[in-house]
Protein backbone atom coordinates (compact mmCIF):
# COMPACT_ATOMS: atom_id res chain seq x y z
CA UNK A 1 0.00 0.00 0.00
CA UNK A 2 1.34 3.41 -0.87
CA UNK A 3 2.23 5.83 1.92
CA UNK A 4 1.41 8.73 -0.37
CA UNK A 5 -1.84 10.46 0.52
CA UNK A 6 -4.25 10.88 -2.33
CA UNK A 7 -4.05 14.42 -3.72
CA UNK A 8 -7.45 16.14 -3.53
CA UNK A 9 -8.93 17.50 -6.73
CA UNK A 10 -8.25 21.19 -7.09
CA UNK A 11 -11.17 23.58 -7.40
CA UNK A 12 -11.14 26.69 -9.52
CA UNK A 13 -10.76 30.04 -7.74
CA UNK A 14 -14.43 30.76 -8.46
CA UNK A 15 -15.58 27.42 -7.03
CA UNK A 16 -13.50 28.11 -3.93
CA UNK A 17 -15.44 31.26 -3.14
CA UNK A 18 -18.12 31.11 -0.40
CA UNK A 19 -21.65 30.65 -1.81
CA UNK A 20 -22.63 34.22 -0.90
CA UNK A 21 -19.82 35.50 -3.14
CA UNK A 22 -20.61 33.15 -6.04
CA UNK A 23 -24.22 34.25 -5.86
CA UNK A 24 -23.50 37.97 -5.87
CA UNK A 25 -25.81 39.63 -8.37
CA UNK A 26 -24.83 42.10 -11.06
CA UNK A 27 -25.83 45.69 -10.31
CA UNK A 28 -28.07 46.44 -13.27
CA UNK A 29 -27.74 50.21 -12.83
CA UNK A 30 -24.00 49.93 -13.36
CA UNK A 31 -24.55 47.40 -16.15
CA UNK A 32 -26.69 49.85 -18.14
CA UNK A 33 -24.35 52.75 -17.35
CA UNK A 34 -21.32 50.79 -18.55
CA UNK A 35 -22.93 50.48 -21.97
CA UNK A 36 -22.56 54.21 -22.64
CA UNK A 37 -20.53 55.96 -19.95
CA UNK A 38 -18.23 57.47 -22.57
CA UNK A 39 -20.93 58.42 -25.08
CA UNK A 40 -21.20 62.25 -25.02
CA UNK A 41 -24.58 62.16 -26.76
CA UNK A 42 -26.29 60.24 -23.95
CA UNK A 43 -28.16 62.19 -21.25
CA UNK A 44 -27.17 60.18 -18.21
CA UNK A 45 -30.00 59.82 -15.70
CA UNK A 46 -29.20 56.30 -14.51
CA UNK A 47 -27.05 56.94 -11.42
CA UNK A 48 -27.87 59.05 -8.35
CA UNK A 49 -25.55 61.90 -9.15
CA UNK A 50 -26.19 65.57 -9.91
CA UNK A 51 -24.58 67.52 -12.73
CA UNK A 52 -23.14 70.34 -10.60
CA UNK A 53 -19.41 70.26 -9.80
CA UNK A 54 -18.24 70.20 -6.21
CA UNK A 55 -18.49 73.78 -4.91
CA UNK A 56 -15.21 75.77 -4.98
CA UNK A 57 -15.06 76.33 -1.21
CA UNK A 58 -14.94 72.56 -0.68
CA UNK A 59 -12.23 72.03 -3.29
CA UNK A 60 -10.21 74.94 -1.88
CA UNK A 61 -10.39 73.52 1.63
CA UNK A 62 -8.98 70.20 0.41
CA UNK A 63 -6.22 71.96 -1.54
CA UNK A 64 -5.27 74.13 1.45
CA UNK A 65 -5.16 71.07 3.69
CA UNK A 66 -2.89 69.22 1.27
CA UNK A 67 -0.54 72.21 1.00
CA UNK A 68 -0.49 72.40 4.79
CA UNK A 69 0.72 68.80 4.96
CA UNK A 70 -2.57 67.16 5.98
CA UNK A 71 -1.72 64.04 3.99
CA UNK A 72 -0.89 61.63 6.79
CA UNK A 73 -2.77 59.06 8.86
CA UNK A 74 -5.30 60.43 11.33
CA UNK A 75 -7.94 59.22 13.79
CA UNK A 76 -9.67 56.14 12.38
CA UNK A 77 -13.05 57.44 13.58
CA UNK A 78 -12.46 60.82 11.92
CA UNK A 79 -11.01 64.20 12.82
CA UNK A 80 -12.47 65.58 16.06
CA UNK A 81 -13.18 68.87 14.24
CA UNK A 82 -15.18 67.00 11.61
CA UNK A 83 -17.20 65.07 14.17
CA UNK A 84 -17.98 68.34 15.97
CA UNK A 85 -19.03 69.91 12.66
CA UNK A 86 -21.40 66.97 12.14
CA UNK A 87 -22.85 67.46 15.62
CA UNK A 88 -23.41 71.15 14.84
CA UNK A 89 -25.01 70.26 11.48
CA UNK A 90 -27.54 67.90 13.09
CA UNK A 91 -28.36 70.45 15.78
CA UNK A 92 -28.86 73.15 13.14
CA UNK A 93 -31.17 71.15 10.87
CA UNK A 94 -33.00 68.70 13.15
CA UNK A 95 -32.62 70.27 16.57
CA UNK A 96 -31.04 67.13 18.02
CA UNK A 97 -27.98 66.93 20.24
CA UNK A 98 -25.70 64.14 19.11
CA UNK A 99 -22.41 63.73 20.94
CA UNK A 100 -19.43 64.08 18.57
CA UNK A 101 -18.06 60.70 19.62
CA UNK A 102 -21.18 59.02 18.19
CA UNK A 103 -20.07 59.90 14.64
CA UNK A 104 -17.70 57.71 12.61
CA UNK A 105 -16.36 58.89 9.25
CA UNK A 106 -16.62 56.36 6.43
CA UNK A 107 -15.62 55.97 2.79
CA UNK A 108 -18.99 57.17 1.51
CA UNK A 109 -22.51 56.11 2.42
CA UNK A 110 -21.92 52.63 1.00
CA UNK A 111 -19.12 51.96 3.49
CA UNK A 112 -21.31 53.35 6.28
CA UNK A 113 -23.98 50.76 5.46
CA UNK A 114 -21.35 48.03 5.19
CA UNK A 115 -19.93 48.86 8.61
CA UNK A 116 -23.41 49.03 10.16
CA UNK A 117 -24.11 45.51 8.92
CA UNK A 118 -20.65 44.15 9.73
CA UNK A 119 -21.18 45.29 13.32
CA UNK A 120 -24.62 43.81 13.82
CA UNK A 121 -25.28 40.82 11.54
CA UNK A 122 -24.32 37.17 11.86
CA UNK A 123 -24.65 34.53 9.14
CA UNK A 124 -28.27 33.52 8.73
CA UNK A 125 -29.74 36.67 10.28
CA UNK A 126 -32.59 38.31 8.39
CA UNK A 127 -32.91 41.98 7.48
CA UNK A 128 -36.31 43.38 6.50
CA UNK A 129 -36.13 45.93 3.67
CA UNK A 130 -39.07 47.72 2.02
CA UNK A 131 -38.93 47.36 -1.75
CA UNK A 132 -38.36 48.50 -4.43
CA UNK A 133 -35.01 49.24 -2.80
CA UNK A 134 -31.51 50.36 -3.71
CA UNK A 135 -29.75 47.14 -4.85
CA UNK A 136 -26.61 47.79 -2.80
CA UNK A 137 -28.61 47.54 0.42
CA UNK A 138 -29.72 43.95 -0.11
CA UNK A 139 -26.34 43.04 -1.62
CA UNK A 140 -24.57 44.23 1.53
CA UNK A 141 -26.80 41.98 3.62
CA UNK A 142 -25.77 39.05 1.43
CA UNK A 143 -22.08 39.92 1.61
CA UNK A 144 -22.36 39.75 5.42
CA UNK A 145 -23.83 36.26 5.15
CA UNK A 146 -27.30 37.38 6.19
CA UNK A 147 -30.61 37.20 4.31
CA UNK A 148 -32.55 40.19 2.90
CA UNK A 149 -36.31 39.90 3.29
CA UNK A 150 -38.27 42.31 1.09
CA UNK A 151 -41.65 43.68 2.12
CA UNK A 152 -43.53 45.62 -0.56
CA UNK A 153 -44.02 49.32 -0.66
CA UNK A 154 -47.66 49.20 -1.70
CA UNK A 155 -48.67 51.20 -4.74
CA UNK A 156 -51.96 53.06 -4.88
CA UNK A 157 -54.16 53.71 -7.88
CA UNK A 158 -52.47 57.11 -8.25
CA UNK A 159 -49.04 55.46 -8.55
CA UNK A 160 -47.89 56.59 -5.11
CA UNK A 161 -46.04 54.34 -2.67
CA UNK A 162 -46.81 53.58 0.98
CA UNK A 163 -45.49 51.20 3.65
CA UNK A 164 -47.80 49.16 5.86
CA UNK A 165 -46.42 48.49 9.32
CA UNK A 166 -48.42 45.27 9.37
CA UNK A 167 -46.33 43.99 6.43
CA UNK A 168 -43.13 44.53 8.43
CA UNK A 169 -44.62 42.89 11.52
CA UNK A 170 -45.75 39.88 9.47
CA UNK A 171 -42.23 39.44 8.05
CA UNK A 172 -40.55 39.23 11.46
CA UNK A 173 -39.27 35.76 12.36
CA UNK A 174 -36.98 34.43 15.12
CA UNK A 175 -34.07 35.11 12.73
CA UNK A 176 -34.91 38.78 12.14
CA UNK A 177 -32.12 41.03 13.34
CA UNK A 178 -32.72 44.37 11.65
CA UNK A 179 -35.20 46.56 9.79
CA UNK A 180 -33.54 48.83 7.19
CA UNK A 181 -35.33 51.99 6.03
CA UNK A 182 -34.34 54.50 3.34
CA UNK A 183 -36.50 57.62 3.57
CA UNK A 184 -36.69 59.69 1.43
CA UNK A 185 -36.46 56.61 -0.69
CA UNK A 186 -34.17 55.56 -3.45
CA UNK A 187 -35.70 54.61 -5.90
CA UNK A 188 -39.35 55.54 -5.23
CA UNK A 189 -39.20 59.04 -3.69
CA UNK A 190 -41.47 57.84 -0.84
CA UNK A 191 -41.05 59.75 2.42
CA UNK A 192 -41.98 57.99 5.66
CA UNK A 193 -44.40 60.13 7.69
CA UNK A 194 -43.26 60.96 11.21
CA UNK A 195 -46.19 59.10 12.77
CA UNK A 196 -45.21 55.93 10.92
CA UNK A 197 -41.59 56.40 11.99
CA UNK A 198 -42.74 56.49 15.63
CA UNK A 199 -44.81 53.34 15.10
CA UNK A 200 -41.83 51.54 13.54
CA UNK A 201 -39.57 52.71 16.37
CA UNK A 202 -42.02 51.24 18.87
CA UNK A 203 -42.18 47.96 16.93
CA UNK A 204 -38.41 47.45 16.79
CA UNK A 205 -38.19 48.38 20.47
CA UNK A 206 -40.80 45.77 21.35
CA UNK A 207 -39.06 43.10 19.24
CA UNK A 208 -35.51 44.11 20.32
CA UNK A 209 -34.34 44.66 16.72
CA UNK A 210 -31.77 46.95 15.15
CA UNK A 211 -33.05 49.84 13.05
CA UNK A 212 -30.87 51.05 10.17
CA UNK A 213 -31.95 54.41 8.76
CA UNK A 214 -30.36 55.57 5.50
CA UNK A 215 -31.02 59.35 5.58
CA UNK A 216 -28.98 60.41 2.57
CA UNK A 217 -31.81 62.38 0.90
CA UNK A 218 -33.34 64.16 3.92
CA UNK A 219 -32.87 67.64 2.43
CA UNK A 220 -34.44 66.65 -0.89
CA UNK A 221 -38.13 67.07 -0.15
CA UNK A 222 -40.68 69.13 -2.03
CA UNK A 223 -43.07 70.24 0.70
CA UNK A 224 -42.44 72.76 3.43
CA UNK A 225 -39.81 71.01 5.55
CA UNK A 226 -36.90 68.60 5.31
CA UNK A 227 -37.58 64.96 6.10
CA UNK A 228 -37.56 63.94 9.76
CA UNK A 229 -34.70 61.90 11.21
CA UNK A 230 -34.96 58.89 13.49
CA UNK A 231 -32.41 60.72 15.65
CA UNK A 232 -35.29 63.00 16.67
CA UNK A 233 -37.32 60.03 17.87
CA UNK A 234 -34.86 57.62 19.50
CA UNK A 235 -32.79 57.70 22.66
CA UNK A 236 -28.97 57.91 22.34
CA UNK A 237 -28.49 54.34 23.61
CA UNK A 238 -31.08 52.65 21.36
CA UNK A 239 -30.30 50.13 18.63
CA UNK A 240 -30.35 52.81 15.92
CA UNK A 241 -27.73 53.24 13.21
CA UNK A 242 -28.08 56.25 10.89
CA UNK A 243 -26.03 56.35 7.69
CA UNK A 244 -25.34 59.33 5.46
CA UNK A 245 -22.92 60.71 2.89
CA UNK A 246 -21.39 63.94 1.64
CA UNK A 247 -22.06 62.79 -1.93
CA UNK A 248 -25.53 64.15 -2.60
CA UNK A 249 -25.89 67.39 -0.60
CA UNK A 250 -22.57 68.88 -1.68
CA UNK A 251 -21.93 67.23 -5.08
CA UNK A 252 -19.09 65.13 -3.67
CA UNK A 253 -19.85 61.69 -5.11
CA UNK A 254 -16.27 61.02 -6.16
CA UNK A 255 -14.75 62.15 -2.86
CA UNK A 256 -15.97 59.00 -1.09
CA UNK A 257 -16.81 60.48 2.29
CA UNK A 258 -19.75 59.61 4.52
CA UNK A 259 -20.66 59.04 8.13
CA UNK A 260 -22.55 56.80 10.49
CA UNK A 261 -24.24 57.78 13.76
CA UNK A 262 -23.86 54.97 16.28
CA UNK A 263 -25.50 54.27 19.63
CA UNK A 264 -23.99 55.70 22.77
CA UNK A 265 -21.26 53.37 24.03
CA UNK A 266 -20.27 51.91 20.63
CA UNK A 267 -17.72 54.53 19.59
CA UNK A 268 -14.81 52.19 20.28
CA UNK A 269 -16.36 49.38 18.26
CA UNK A 270 -16.85 51.61 15.22
CA UNK A 271 -13.43 53.23 15.59
CA UNK A 272 -12.02 49.71 15.22
CA UNK A 273 -14.31 48.94 12.28
CA UNK A 274 -13.13 52.11 10.54
CA UNK A 275 -9.55 51.09 11.25
CA UNK A 276 -10.00 47.63 9.77
CA UNK A 277 -12.06 48.81 6.78
CA UNK A 278 -10.11 51.85 5.60
CA UNK A 279 -7.69 52.95 8.39
CA UNK A 280 -9.29 56.35 7.78
CA UNK A 281 -10.42 58.33 4.78
CA UNK A 282 -7.80 60.84 3.53
CA UNK A 283 -7.16 63.62 6.03
CA UNK A 284 -7.38 66.43 3.47
CA UNK A 285 -10.79 65.15 2.33
CA UNK A 286 -11.98 65.41 5.92
CA UNK A 287 -11.04 69.10 5.90
CA UNK A 288 -13.11 69.47 2.72
CA UNK A 289 -16.01 67.83 4.56
CA UNK A 290 -15.70 70.35 7.39
CA UNK A 291 -16.00 73.16 4.85
CA UNK A 292 -19.06 71.50 3.29
CA UNK A 293 -20.81 71.27 6.65
CA UNK A 294 -19.86 74.74 7.87
CA UNK A 295 -20.36 76.67 4.62
CA UNK A 296 -22.61 74.52 2.47
CA UNK A 297 -26.21 75.19 3.52
CA UNK A 298 -26.77 77.66 0.67
CA UNK A 299 -25.40 75.12 -1.81
CA UNK A 300 -27.89 72.52 -0.54
CA UNK A 301 -30.73 74.98 -1.09
CA UNK A 302 -29.49 75.58 -4.64
CA UNK A 303 -29.38 71.83 -5.32
CA UNK A 304 -32.90 71.29 -3.99
CA UNK A 305 -34.31 74.24 -5.98
CA UNK A 306 -32.86 72.86 -9.23
CA UNK A 307 -34.23 69.41 -8.43
CA UNK A 308 -37.67 70.85 -7.72
CA UNK A 309 -37.86 72.47 -11.15
CA UNK A 310 -36.47 69.43 -13.00
CA UNK A 311 -38.91 67.22 -11.08
CA UNK A 312 -41.76 69.40 -12.38
CA UNK A 313 -40.52 69.10 -15.95
CA UNK A 314 -40.36 65.31 -15.86
CA UNK A 315 -43.60 64.80 -13.94
CA UNK A 316 -45.58 67.04 -16.27
CA UNK A 317 -43.92 65.70 -19.41
CA UNK A 318 -44.18 62.00 -18.60
CA UNK A 319 -47.60 62.43 -17.02
CA UNK A 320 -48.94 63.73 -20.34
CA UNK A 321 -47.94 60.57 -22.23
CA UNK A 322 -50.65 57.89 -22.54
CA UNK A 323 -49.69 54.60 -20.89
CA UNK A 324 -47.25 56.06 -18.37
CA UNK A 325 -48.23 55.94 -14.69
CA UNK A 326 -46.45 57.98 -12.05
CA UNK A 327 -46.94 59.93 -8.86
CA UNK A 328 -44.68 62.96 -8.23
CA UNK A 329 -42.08 61.83 -5.68
CA UNK A 330 -42.31 63.42 -2.23
CA UNK A 331 -38.56 63.30 -1.75
CA UNK A 332 -35.11 62.22 -2.99
CA UNK A 333 -34.22 63.13 -6.58
CA UNK A 334 -35.62 60.07 -8.32
CA UNK A 335 -38.79 59.50 -10.30
CA UNK A 336 -40.03 55.94 -10.72
CA UNK A 337 -42.70 55.43 -13.34
CA UNK A 338 -44.45 52.48 -15.00
CA UNK A 339 -45.05 51.88 -18.70
CA UNK A 340 -48.24 50.01 -19.58
CA UNK A 341 -47.68 46.78 -21.45
CA UNK A 342 -43.98 46.54 -20.56
CA UNK A 343 -42.82 43.59 -18.46
CA UNK A 344 -39.05 43.63 -19.17
CA UNK A 345 -37.73 46.95 -17.85
CA UNK A 346 -34.10 46.00 -18.49
CA UNK A 347 -34.79 45.47 -22.19
CA UNK A 348 -36.81 48.69 -22.25
CA UNK A 349 -33.99 50.67 -20.63
CA UNK A 350 -31.55 49.34 -23.24
CA UNK A 351 -33.93 50.34 -26.07
CA UNK A 352 -34.29 53.85 -24.66
CA UNK A 353 -30.52 54.14 -24.30
CA UNK A 354 -29.89 53.08 -27.89
CA UNK A 355 -32.81 54.80 -29.61
CA UNK A 356 -33.38 57.94 -27.51
CA UNK A 357 -29.89 58.39 -26.06
CA UNK A 358 -31.25 58.73 -22.52
CA UNK A 359 -29.82 56.54 -19.77
CA UNK A 360 -32.38 55.24 -17.24
CA UNK A 361 -32.21 52.56 -14.56
CA UNK A 362 -34.47 49.50 -15.05
CA UNK A 363 -36.97 48.59 -12.37
CA UNK A 364 -35.45 45.10 -12.17
CA UNK A 365 -32.38 46.69 -10.56
CA UNK A 366 -34.49 47.35 -7.47
CA UNK A 367 -36.21 43.98 -7.02
CA UNK A 368 -39.09 42.15 -8.69
CA UNK A 369 -40.61 44.33 -11.39
CA UNK A 370 -43.69 42.85 -13.06
CA UNK A 371 -45.05 46.17 -14.36
CA UNK A 372 -42.17 47.69 -16.32
CA UNK A 373 -40.89 50.41 -14.02
CA UNK A 374 -38.03 52.75 -14.84
CA UNK A 375 -36.14 55.15 -12.56
CA UNK A 376 -34.62 58.44 -13.58
CA UNK A 377 -32.47 60.83 -11.58
CA UNK A 378 -33.60 64.45 -11.92
CA UNK A 379 -30.68 66.07 -10.05
CA UNK A 380 -29.83 67.96 -13.23
CA UNK A 381 -30.31 71.42 -14.65
CA UNK A 382 -33.83 72.26 -15.85
CA UNK A 383 -32.40 72.88 -19.34
CA UNK A 384 -30.98 69.37 -19.53
CA UNK A 385 -34.22 68.00 -18.10
CA UNK A 386 -36.11 69.66 -20.97
CA UNK A 387 -33.80 68.01 -23.50
CA UNK A 388 -34.19 64.60 -21.88
CA UNK A 389 -37.96 65.00 -21.76
CA UNK A 390 -38.12 65.85 -25.46
CA UNK A 391 -36.25 62.66 -26.28
CA UNK A 392 -38.34 60.50 -23.96
CA UNK A 393 -41.58 61.97 -25.25
CA UNK A 394 -40.58 61.22 -28.84
CA UNK A 395 -39.60 57.66 -27.91
CA UNK A 396 -42.77 56.78 -26.04
CA UNK A 397 -45.14 58.47 -28.47
CA UNK A 398 -43.80 56.58 -31.45
CA UNK A 399 -44.15 53.32 -29.50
Amino acid sequence: MSDTAETPALTSPYEALPPRMRGMSVNQIAEIADMAREDPEVIKLWIGEGDLPTPPFVVEAAEAAMRAGQTRYTYSQGLPRLRQALADYHQRHWGVEVAPDRFAITAGGMNAIMQAMQATLSPGDEVIIPGPHWPNLAATVNVCGAVPVTVPLRRGADGGFSLELADIEAAITPRTRMVAICSPSNPTGWVMPKGEMIALRDLVRARDLWLLSDEVYNHFTYGNAIAPSFLELCEPDEKLLVTNTFSKNWAMTGWRAGWIVVPEGLSGTFASLCQYNTTSIPTFIQYACIAALDQGDDFIRTMVARCRESRRIFCEGLGAIPGIRLQPPEGSFYLMFSVDGETDSRALAIRILREAKVGLAPGTAFGDDPDGKLRLCFAISPGLAEQAMERLSAFFRRG
